[in-house]
């Protein structure tokens, strides 16, 4: 049974009653015009250089640790990493800079991302320093077997896939029945090369938290970036740009 929400969650239009969303639609966005995925990828790349370079050639430092671990463990609710001991962890759109590294009870933790393969090839000795499995995925299938992960973080990674309708089922299908999804959502923001989706409420709804149990949805309007969250002092409106925290299970059904 999904726990009684807070009244925030009325402010972004979302109820579900009986395990049955009632969620008035909001205007399907408009199409993306199809873009070289080489282009596409080549402008992430460039963006994990100069952070590189910018962090003195590595990606391994207890500052970054330390901030994906309060991140992650806010969007998750929970105090500690103990949740995790001896589960199967993935961060979907991980990145290069091992954003679990913070959670080293875990039984495996998996990076998930388009780029694992050019992030070895960039940055081989960073990427082998994390403690983490760096796993490629296409535009449109993640390589893990069904019903595999316990816990499956994504942060501001959704928008960047070509096929967002085909990348939730997948996440959907490689969660175990009562695993977790912990994701954080960039909410009607205009698309550009590298985050090709403009989100938007129903087409996360539709598309994934319809097919997920609901534990907690919060949103703020951008601003102040994700310190609303870390604060508890979220204000936001249906159609406004912002962010959503998600935590939901997988259904035994899905």
């Amino acid at each position: 049974m999904q726990q009684a929400l807070p009244d925030r969650l009325g402010r972004v239009g979302r109820l579900k009653v009986g395990g049955r969303a009632l969620l008035k639609r909001l205007p399907e966005p408009a199409k993306v015009p199809l873009r070289r995925l080489r282009g596409k990828h080549n402008e992430e790349l460039a963006f994990w250089r100069e952070q590189f370079e910018a962090n003195g050639a590595r990606f391994s430092s207890a500052e970054t640790s330390a901030y994906y671990e309060r991140l992650m463990l806010a969007m998750a609710e929970e105090p500690t990493a103990d949740f995790l001991a001896g589960k199967i962890v993935a961060d979907f759109g991980c990145g290069p800079r091992g954003s679990l590294v913070w959670a080293p009870n875990a039984l495996l933790r998996i990076g998930i991302d388009v780029l694992a393969d050019r992030y070895a090839d960039e940055f081989p000795n960073t990427i082998r320093s994390h403690g983490m499995i760096y796993v490629k995925s296409t535009e449109k299938i993640i390589p893990l077997p069904s019903d595999f992960v316990d816990v499956l973080f994504t942060l501001n990674a959704i928008d960047h896939v070509d096929d967002f309708p085909a990348m939730c089922s997948e996440i959907i299908r490689v969660i175990r029945p009562g695993g977790l999804f912990i994701g954080s959502f960039n909410l009607n923001e205009p698309w550009n090369l590298t985050e090709p989706q403009r989100l938007n409420e129903a087409d996360i709804d539709l598309h994934l938290l319809d097919h997920l149990d609901i534990r907690s949805y919060r949103a703020s309007r951008q601003g102040q970036g994700y310190e609303p969250f870390l604060t508890g002092d979220t204000e936001y409106e249906p159609g406004e740009t912002g962010y959503a925290w998600v935590k939901a299970t997988k259904p035994a059904s899905a």
